[in-house]
């Protein structure tokens, strides 16, 4: 008997030929990839199990199923590969929860693909999420299995609300669910939801980024007895192996932009006995590397003014890398001022994590903008412990910090973002000025190594009414867009066929497909943008026409 299934959006378990940036790839209008294409560079499927559940899967789908397992026998409890999700779904089956990122293909990311290809609500994430929806209602016909969707992307169901119906979803949960899941199953099953401990509505945020509540009967969040959030000790280690050696080393991020709902969270560190036991699983079905996640890993136990706690870094680093056949370790998410102002630090992490020309450690950085004015008033604490001014600008210490990291052998993935609150022409300018500073830049005789994804900030109001396409980019948007992917095209004609993985055959097609796409891309937002009237060569100039410019903390560091 399998009372609950779990699975998972398909997107999130892909290795995308283990190429940076290729998890985006979904994100991309299906209208602007071809479908041999996509399914080429996402890769094989991912393995599954002799009995058709899947042998890795993503890590929120882990902690659900190790949430589960505290209350139900393992029999009762599957968590399916999509390639045999029929299999699970039985008539005895009650709960099929499906976790998503990206359903509706309204993310930030995917929103930033319409405004520069244009095209319908119809990326390839939200056609993968449709597949997966209609398969498992026709799976379930005539059975009494109740659907539940949750994840981080159910916000988008709170948006376009008549999209709901045509997926016949029996229930929409939002939050975090470690230590209510099972009693969230079992009431749902007996259709009796206590409403002291589940609320029926959503959260949205006003216009002054404040939570609200909103009513609706098939949303369920937390309800008042059991507070917004798990306890720490709440939060039950997985016990099956997470996609890509996943681990969570900690929750929030305290650092408080003011276009970012993670920050409203509170920080929870992991203990490391804990974080040590998630890896040990994750080595035991084979993995070597190990990926640990945190929305802000510099802020793992910081002191104050967000300063990083080095001691607590190289113990956790050192915690994982001592475990018995971990070979590599990176990290997921940090911000750019750390490296900037504390390159010894980052110069001991490096060595712990035995970074170099053939270990990369990849790392996503928000870096949003080159404005100084934009960065104190939508992201004052992300420079902190540094300050803007005193300490140089923006600019300079995301030169500074892109610097160290290149020397150390680490390479960011930043984003940008575009249409900001009060932003203005000047703003982008500068944004582009950093682009190109930091693409003409070289630190021991190589080349700064950083990837910039621009995202442009879509009115919710505008999602509501799917004015997507008209005008979305200005022409100092646009600027910003080109120099990105000027120096993107740039990045995969340097590193399209050494950073590629798999047989020769593989690395060939991968590695052409990457660097020859690089180049169309390249050339489709050359040809967008001067029809826009925009003067192509002032971009590639901008700031750098005086390249002998050094930043202000090189030149302090070198006092």
């Amino acid at each position: 008997m399998t009372r609950f299934v779990l699975i998972s959006d398909s997107t999130l378990s892909y290795e995308y030929r283990n190429f940076p940036l290729l998890e985006f790839l979904p994100c991309a209008p299906g209208a602007a990839i071809p479908e041999s294409i996509y399914k080429f560079l996402k890769g094989p499927a991912p393995p599954s199990k002799p009995n058709g559940e899947a042998k890795f899967a993503p890590y929120s789908i882990r902690k659900l199923e190790a949430a589960l397992l505290s209350s139900f026998p393992r029999d009762q409890i599957a968590v399916a590969h999509e390639d045999y999700l029929e299999n699970f779904i039985k008539d005895d089956t009650e709960i099929i929860g499906v976790s998503t990122m990206d359903p509706l293909g309204i993310g930030p990311t995917t929103m930033s693909y319409y405004a520069l290809l244009g095209g319908n609500l119809d990326a390839w994430v939200r056609r993968d999420w449709d597949v997966l929806i209609n398969r498992i209602n026709l799976a379930r016909k005539g059975k009494k299995a109740k659907l539940l969707i949750g994840g981080p992307g159910v916000w988008e169901f709170t948006i376009l609300r008549d999209e709901i119906d045509k997926y016949n979803f029996d229930y929409i949960f939002q939050g975090e669910a470690d230590d209510i899941i099972s009693l969230l199953f079992e009431q749902i099953s007996q259709k009796s939801i206590d409403k002291n401990l589940f609320r029926e509505g959503y959260i949205s945020y006003d216009s002054n980024f404040r939570r609200i509540q909103k009513s609706d009967p098939l949303f369920l969040s937390r309800g008042f007895s059991k507070g917004s959030y798990p306890k720490l000790e709440e939060i039950p280690p997985i016990v099956e192996p997470s996609v890509k050696g996943m681990v969570e080393i900690m929750r929030g991020c305290g650092v408080g932009c003011d276009f970012c709902e993670v920050t409203l969270r509170p920080l929870r560190y992991e203990p490391y006995e804990k974080i040590v036991k998630e890896v040990e699983v994750n080595r035991n079905a084979g993995m070597t590397n190990s990926w640990l996640h945190s929305d802000e890993v510099f802020g793992f136990m910081h002191g104050s003014m967000f300063t990083p706690n080095e001691d607590a870094l190289a113990e956790l680093f050192s915690t994982v890398m001592g475990i018995k056949g971990i070979n590599t370790s990176n990290p997921t998410h940090g911000r750019i001022s750390i490296p900037a102002g504390f390159p010894d630090m980052m110069e001991k992490l490096s060595g712990i994590l035995k970074s170099g020309p053939d270990n990369w450690i990849g790392l996503q950085t928000g870096v949003e903008t080159g404005s100084d004015e934009l960065a104190k008033k939508h992201m004052p604490n992300k420079t902190l412990p540094l300050r803007i001014g005193p300490d140089g600008s923006w600019q300079d210490i995301v030169w500074e910090g892109v610097s160290v990291e290149t020397r150390n052998y680490w390479r960011p993935a930043f984003t940008l973002q575009v249409g900001q609150a009060e932003e203005t022409p000047d703003d982008n300018w500068k944004t582009i000025e950093m682009i190109n500073r930091l693409s003409n830049s070289y630190v021991d005789g190589r080349p700064f190594e950083f990837t910039v994804t621009p995202l442009v900030n879509v009115p919710l109001g505008r999602i509501k009414s799917r004015d997507l396409n008209t005008n979305m980019l200005t022409q100092d948007m646009m600027a910003v867009y080109y120099a990105a992917y000027r120096h993107l095209a740039k990045m995969a004609l340097r590193d399209g066929f050494r950073d590629t993985q798999g047989n020769f055959l593989s690395r060939v097609g991968t590695g052409t497909i990457i660097s020859t796409g690089g180049y169309l891309m390249l050339k489709f937002i050359e040809k967008k943008a001067m029809k826009m009237g925009l003067d192509l060569e002032k971009v590639k100039r901008y700031g750098v026409e005086n390249n002998d410019r050094i930043s202000t903390l090189s030149a302090l560091a070198r006092a």
